[in-house]
């Protein structure tokens, strides 16, 4: 049903009208008040507190780990009812809140006399410290530990759950940021846009709008001067966000979002530029779930099923059996069609108990991806092994794809085991010697992926999940897509094609400029597939081509989406 548009008839409340600018994430407009999260918990202070009674310790511990279990519970139910990186950040969540490291530090401050709240408390600062100082992703890290504090501090202190509160009406959020558990917990039936002062568009906010399909922008300068309950207009393809806007001027936008969203309802693929070269639109997803609803929106494929959801929060690796039997609920719903698995993808901001080290220095350079199998190889060959015996349950010949891979040695070794179980090789594209070598990975793979978001971060030094760097992986630095285009042409030369799987393909303006630097192929969330196959359909290749040419010739990410948009808008 269409999203109610409130009384434009009533004045707004903020007086004169102003407009916010922001990084545009994901289309529509939308018109409503602003709800903000929850205040935050009270959290318990330590000087208020009396020391715990030796003979009431134990039973304080029970209470502690009986909240963490709930706050545990719920997230994981929530994860089973998501898909998608929602599932798997909700997933990450829960397995927070069971961390075996954070309940001993809980419980050897209960034992020392500090009551169960207080310890939570100083045990997450403890974490928070250690996660600050490593940096990089694992800083990322920190709102997750503060989430899940917060949570079983008000499940001790009789406090409400913390989060985004239902509205009574559909609405806007704002937030400074927001904890990945709680943009992955959105209802799109209450809360119908999203702006944050801080992110980037690769952001675990970002990544979750997109999937969600909610108008998103983030980077909003001045946002912490709306208040709750102002009428505000979120234009997610301008990157606006406008306080008191004139009525009419609203409706008109809003009715065209409107107007533009029913008519990507109505696509039904396959993707074909205006000029009728076709260019395959599939879909990223992550478990069966997750891709008939990508059947249902009309993606062509699978271009990226990630497969760490079944081993995340989990204290041993899942068995050959437990992997395939997922595997083959993807195989099935794209029967006859392209699916393309990524292998375990575990390390940095996705740590595993059973596959990577607990103490990397800078774990975003460390252990991660294929790395995994240099300290046991059995995981990566397991791995294999139930992707083949799904293959082979279904009757299908998946394409198998490696991350992190940074030489030829690496991609050579991969590519020779997947052969041998019958499936066709290929490697990821997310650090530069990768795209330098493109030629050379392509003389023993068959495909190259290319995987837009760790690209940035490699290719620019600037972690993918910081606020304050968001300007530097935004996707439309001219430096990334030089790479891309190196990439594309190696493709090219070689006749093998080189897909986009980052989250640059789900953005419809860039889609066109990804076709312009050669890549064959793109893959974005489900919810993104229309818009992006819709606007292909708009242009012919050569002004795709046009249009790349542009955006290579900038100096920064705005002087290159415009440049694009000049061109694609002619």
């Amino acid at each position: 049903m269409p999203t109610p548009v409130p009384d434009l008839a009533q004045p707004p409340t903020a007086g004169d009208s102003f407009v916010l600018t922001g990084t545009p994430v994901v289309p529509g407009a939308v018109l409503g008040p602003v709800i903000r999260p929850s205040e935050g918990v009270r959290l318990p202070v330590a000087s208020e507190q009396s020391a715990l009674a030796e003979d009431a310790r134990g039973a304080e511990k029970e209470l502690f780990r009986a909240a963490a279990e709930l706050v545990a519970t719920r997230l994981a139910a929530r994860a089973a009812a998501a898909t998608g990186v929602s599932a798997e950040v909700l997933s990450t969540t829960a397995g927070l809140a069971r961390d075996r490291g954070l309940w001993g530090a809980v419980e050897q401050r209960i034992d020392a006399g500090t009551p169960a709240a207080v310890a939570v408390v100083d045990a997450a600062q403890q974490f928070v410290d250690m996660f600050t100082a490593l940096g990089g992703l694992m800083a990322e890290r920190v709102t997750d530990v503060r989430d899940v504090r917060d949570r079983i501090v008000a499940e001790l202190t009789g406090q409400g759950e913390p989060g985004i509160p239902t509205p009574e009406v559909p609405s806007v959020l704002l937030a400074d940021d927001l904890a990945p558990a709680d943009t992955a917990g959105l209802d799109p039936a209450h809360v119908i846009g999203l702006a944050t002062r801080l992110g980037g568009t690769t952001s675990h906010t970002a990544i979750i709008a997109r999937q969600l399909g909610l108008p998103c922008v983030v980077a909003v300068e001045g946002l912490e001067d709306v208040r709750a309950g102002e009428l505000v207009l979120l234009d997610g393809d301008a990157g606006t966000v406008t306080v008191g806007p004139d009525p009419g001027d609203a409706r008109s936008r809003v009715e065209a979002a409107r107007a533009a969203a029913e008519l990507l309802a109505r696509y039904t693929g396959p993707a074909l530029t205006r000029d009728g070269s076709a260019v395959p639109v599939l879909a990223n997803v992550q478990d069966g779930a997750g891709a008939r609803a990508a059947v249902a929106a009309h993606a062509e494929g699978v271009g990226l099923l990630r497969t760490e959801l079944a081993f995340l929060g989990r204290a041993q690796e899942p068995t050959v059996e437990e992997q395939a039997a997922g595997y083959a609920e993807v195989f099935e719903a794209f029967a006859g069609r392209k699916v393309v698995l990524r292998t375990l993808d575990a390390g940095s901001d996705k740590p595993l108990a059973f596959a990577t080290p607990p103490d990397e220095a800078n774990p975003a350079l460390g252990v991660r991806g294929l790395r995994v199998a240099r300290r046991d190889p059995g995981l990566l060959e397991r791995q294999l092994d139930a992707v083949a015996e799904a293959a082979r349950r279904t009757s299908s010949v998946p394409w198998v794809m490696a991350p992190m891979v940074a030489t030829v040695p690496e991609a050579a070794a991969f590519a020779a085991a997947v052969r041998a179980r019958g499936l066709v090789p290929g490697v990821m594209i997310e650090v530069p010697s990768a795209a330098l070598h493109a030629d050379r990975l392509l003389a023993h793979v068959d495909f190259l992926s290319i995987g837009t978001n760790d690209l940035s971060q490699y290719t620019l030094a600037a972690d993918r999940l910081s606020a304050d760097l968001a300007d530097l992986t935004d996707p439309w630095q001219p430096a990334l897509l030089q790479l891309v285009g190196m990439t594309a042409d190696a493709g090219t030369r070689q006749g093998k094609p080189v897909g986009v799987c980052g989250e640059a393909a789900a953005d419809p303006l860039l889609a066109c400029v990804l076709v312009g630097l050669g890549i064959t192929s793109l893959s974005c969330a489900a919810s993104a597939v229309a818009g992006v196959g819709a606007r292909l359909a708009t242009v012919s290749v050569d002004e795709c081509r046009r249009a790349a040419e542009a955006a290579l010739g900038a100096d920064d990410p705005q002087a290159a989406r415009a440049a694009a948009r000049a061109i694609l808008a002619a």
